[in-house]
């Protein structure tokens, strides 16, 4: 953002002069978010509510709508989401980062309490003619179908289960994510113009070829259901189940029969989640993984809370066999590992140490190792790759676009990212518009230009979280809980603005009279007017500057 006035004052006329100019930054919470959230933008309208003549209550439904622009499912991903976008908060370092999950979670909790709708899209003309269809239900398809559908278009979206939801609903255990909170986000976002075709499965109850004639055009989010497996001698018989199965049948509350002493192999989010929830059926769990504890890809917090919880882990270890007597197990052998050279993705290979195995007693074998798309039914799709290879936009071929987990692994965050984008770039395509991605990106905000010392001190604001004794005795509860209105007010104050005004009046109360004009109907991160013509080029506004807003203006301009 940039904004220039002339006047008919003459400057004043220096040895040096370094003129300023007012230039919106990218701020590093968003250049970290896998969803490229204006977090700094929604934060902003909560913390200068008053500042633009807007009630608390007032302030976090418009900090709802611009959040939910981009993402449609705040209340989860505020629960599930790593928040990458925090450890590059500029705060960090001063006295922590800003809650950014708790505060979207709370914006999601706020909005299903008060039964907000979903903002429909500014640039919508209310109706389009093209079909969309949108295979499977996940986070990326629930991502796409909303875009396409706030920008006036009929979606239909088969879901080969009853209920929609993906991963999100069969994988994600309830103490993580409620299934009340997931219905509540998706009833939503069905209330717009999507269509849920229930009990579906491409290439059973209808081919992948009549939903590309029914529809001008396709969106695949398969996920990744298919899990690998170990592939050892043992490996085919009862006691052995993979780790997505295992979650969704416990989801699902089907009876299974958890063993006493429980395997859980692998080092990611599934087998994580997998090994809490064999505790809280009572197992004894063990956790095995090939690699070091700082090589496991699952989230640390996560790992912490699993040992809280009794979670056993075996580093630099790999089964071999699972030995049975009969049909059941009496238990696995491994292999001892060390760490070798590292791999193309720059982690350290695990390599067998020769002679060192031994004997694991276990009855029960969950494997969480890996995961794929299952190809079934959408077999033109398959090129033969373990993923489905797109352009960076999601587009497969011609008015057939994907995202998600089909797509390679990655965090939920990224899914409804990758549904987003797809979307915006489908959408301009179908209208003959220019492609999103060709507009010009803004200049993330310079190293040092955020001047923390500014800013008073106040402790980061945490969520308050169960005794940890009722963790396993009150075992499908939820751990963390909501912040209050009054911590969410707190928490979005300690944002910084990084790169973008918040009306602190430094460079009005520092500049010459007539250098800075008040607008006169503010809003977040539009204070002030710059009089360029009246600018004496002392470059001490730039200098008092705390969020990097102000910069040296080229001298040519």
């Amino acid at each position: 953002m940039s904004s220039t006035k002339s006047s008919a004052a003459s400057p004043v006329k220096q040895a040096f002069q370094i003129y300023a100019q007012q230039a919106e930054k990218l701020p590093p919470c968003q250049a970290q978010c896998a969803n490229s959230g204006d977090i700094r933008g929604w934060l902003g309208i909560i913390a200068q509510h008053e500042k633009v003549g807007l009630t608390l209550d007032e302030a976090y439904d418009k900090a709802w709508e611009k959040l939910t622009e981009l993402n449609p499912l705040p209340a989860t991903i505020g629960r599930i989401c790593p928040h990458p976008c925090e450890d590059r908060c500029a705060r960090r370092d001063k006295d922590g980062a800003v809650s950014v999950n708790a505060l979207e979670r709370f914006l999601g909790d706020w909005a299903i309490s008060r039964s907000l709708p979903l903002p429909l899209a500014k640039m919508s003309s209310g109706q389009e003619a093209e079909s969309i269809g949108v295979i499977g239900s996940g986070p990326a398809s629930l991502s796409f179908a909303y875009q396409m559908a706030r920008r006036g278009y009929p979606v239909t979206m088969y879901e080969k289960h009853h209920l929609p939801g993906g991963m999100l609903r069969h994988a994600i255990p309830d103490y993580r994510l409620p299934r009340e909170i997931l219905d509540a986000e998706i009833e939503r976002l069905l209330n717009l113009r999507i269509s849920l075709v229930r009990n579906v499965e491409i290439g059973h109850d209808i081919v992948f070829d009549e939903l590309r004639d029914r529809h001008s055009l396709l969106f695949l989010g398969l996920g990744a259901q298919a899990a690998s497996e170990l592939g050892i001698p043992g490996e085919k018989g009862p006691g052995v189940i993979s780790g997505i199965a295992y979650l969704r049948q416990r989801k699902q509350r089907i009876a299974l029969q958890t063993g006493k002493t429980v395997a859980v192999v692998g080092g990611g989010n599934t087998a994580i989640d997998a090994a809490r929830s064999a505790r809280r059926e009572g197992a004894q769990v063990l956790l095995l993984y090939r690699r070091s504890e700082e090589q496991m890809p699952a989230v640390a917090q996560e790992v912490e809370d699993a040992k809280t919880e009794g979670v056993r882990f075996r580093f630099l270890v790999s089964p071999t066999r699972i030995v049975r007597d009969g049909d059941a197990i009496r238990h696995i052998e491994l292999q001892k590992m060390q760490l070798g050279e590292a791999d193309e993705q720059g982690r350290r290979r695990p390599i067998p140490v020769i002679g060192q195995t031994q004997k694991l007693p276990v009855d029960m074998v969950i494997v969480a190792v890996s995961q794929a798309p299952d190809w079934h039914g959408i077999e033109p799709m398959h090129d033969g790759y373990r993923w489905l290879r797109t352009e960076d936009d999601g587009k497969l071929e011609d008015n057939i676009w994907a995202g998600g987990d089909d797509r390679g692994p990655g965090i939920a965050s990224k899914a409804i990212a990758q549904g987003r984008l797809a979307a915006e770039a489908a959408h301009a395509e179908l209208r003959g518009e220019p492609h999103p991605g060709e507009l010009p990106a803004r200049k993330a905000v310079r190293a040092g230009a955020v001047k923390s010392d500014y800013y008073r001190d106040q402790q980061r604001g945490c969520r308050e979280r169960r005794p940890e004794g009722e963790w396993l005795s009150q075992p499908e509860l939820e751990i963390d809980r909501t912040i209050s209105s009054e911590q969410a007010r707190q928490e979005a104050a300690r944002c910084m603005s990084c790169g973008l005004c918040f009306d602190c009046q430094q460079c009005f109360m520092y500049c010459n009279a007539g250098g800075f004009a008040r607008i006169a109907e503010p809003g977040p991160g539009n204070y002030f007017t710059l009089e360029l013509d009246v600018c004496e080029g002392c470059s001490k506004c730039i200098e008092v500057c705390p969020c990097g807003y102000l910069e040296a203006r080229d001298s040519s301009v």
